[in-house]
């Protein structure tokens, strides 16, 4: 399942029965639009096991400060509320899959 991450929501969605990954990106960014559909294919992949969500950094600050996010694309990996791993910058499919796998 993939979402939109917002400032309103992410508390919910982070302290979920599942776990989350939270894709931090922005439309102005190149290597955020390479791993985008990366991550939304590891979305379908995953449905059911984890939830996968987008949060756009330009609209959502205040979730991107929290987490101390400077360089985009960031993915964290949160589960039971606690970013148990972080990725920053672009990367193979292969290279998240294995962070995906390890968050189930």
């Amino acid at each position: 399942m993939e979402v939109v991450i917002t400032s309103e929501n992410f508390q919910s969605y982070a302290n979920g029965e599942l776990p989350l990954v939270v894709d931090f990106w922005a439309t102005w960014c190149g290597p955020c639009r390479m791993v985008g559909p990366i991550i939304s294919e590891l979305a379908q992949d995953y449905d059911g096991k984890i939830v996968v969500g987008k949060c756009d950094v330009d609209e959502n600050d205040e979730v991107a400060a929290e987490f101390g996010v400077r360089n985009i694309p960031t993915i964290l990996f949160i589960k039971n509320g606690q970013v148990v791993d972080k990725f920053v910058g672009a990367a193979p499919k292969s290279v998240l899959d294995e962070k995906f796998r390890a968050l189930v």
